[in-house]
């Protein structure tokens, strides 16, 4: 059972295990600049995420956090995802968690009627650029982005994704 993957939604008591993966990966792994004063959307998951029809999920093996993802409810029928990490060791084909991740996502926005997703990355990200240029989402030009995407001061690439259309994988 303990290689198992588990996608759950994630709350408020988890707090301190998404801190830790997030920003082992921002600042080990991608030596990002970035800290949890940038980031104060994660001392409360429920409020940032939950509230208002966003969602945030955890992939678990076992009772250890793995990645995990999250999606702001923007309205206008529209959604952004936000906090997409994956720990080294449980990334690419043979785990799927980033896939599994995002079809968690992606059913939820079919349930909510979110028909478009937005997101902002940073350049560095190349691996991750590729995911979502398989599942369908295309680079946009920041000017781009609706008037109500909620912008990060780090972020300087983005990416759209028009959900009722399949996603070519």
């Amino acid at each position: 059972m303990e290689n198992t993957l588990i996608i759950k939604p994630i709350l408020n008591d988890r707090c301190d295990e998404i801190i830790d993966l997030i920003l082992s990966i921002q600042q080990k792994e991608f030596n990002l600049t970035i800290t949890i004063n940038q980031q104060p959307d994660l001392l409360d998951i429920e409020t940032n995420y939950h509230q208002d029809g966003g969602h945030f999920w955890g992939a678990f093996v076992g009772d250890e956090l793995v990645g995990t993802i999250a999606l702001i409810n923007c309205g206008h029928n529209s959604g952004c995802i936000r906090k997409m990490f994956v720990k080294p060791e449980y990334r690419g084909r043979e785990w799927g968690t980033a896939q599994q991740l995002l079809n968690t996502l992606l059913a939820f926005c079919e349930q909510k009627q979110i028909t478009h997703l937005y997101l902002g990355t940073v350049h560095q990200l190349k691996a991750a650029h590729r995911f979502y240029e398989r599942n369908g989402f295309t680079a946009i030009e920041k000017a781009e982005l609706p008037t109500y995407f909620p912008l990060m001061l780090t972020d300087n690439m983005f990416f759209q994704l028009h959900v009722n259309q399949p996603a070519a994988v």
